[in-house]
């Protein structure tokens, strides 16, 4: 539960008419819907995180193109544009790292 109010938050921030909000929508459903799997075959944090990223790849891939054709739009230079992409996926993944590992522990 911890997931998706986490999840739902992150979406509530982001406007679903446009391509980078329905990006966003669909790589952090994608991401949540690694959890519960992960955790019952019980993988340890880096084997969740293989996992997770070669599941999504595709969702990661159109989150990406989105974040980059809105920020060149908006006149950043490739390499912005490249890096503000970077940190808003790094963000999101490590949220739900930190959730899973949160939920591998004990107690």
């Amino acid at each position: 539960m911890i997931v998706a109010a986490s999840l739902t938050m992150m979406l509530a921030a982001a406007p679903s008419a446009d391509a980078v909000g329905t990006g966003r929508k669909d790589y952090s459903k994608c991401l949540s819907a690694q959890v519960q799997p992960a955790l019952e075959k019980k993988l340890s944090v880096g084997d969740f995180q293989s996992a997770m990223k070669k599941a999504c790849a595709d969702k990661e891939a159109a989150f990406r193109a989105a974040i980059i054709a809105q920020d060149k739009a908006d006149k950043m230079s490739d390499a912005a544009a490249s890096s503000d992409a970077d940190e808003q996926i790094s963000e999101y993944v490590d949220k739900i790292t930190a959730e899973y590992e949160e939920s591998t522990q004990p107690g």
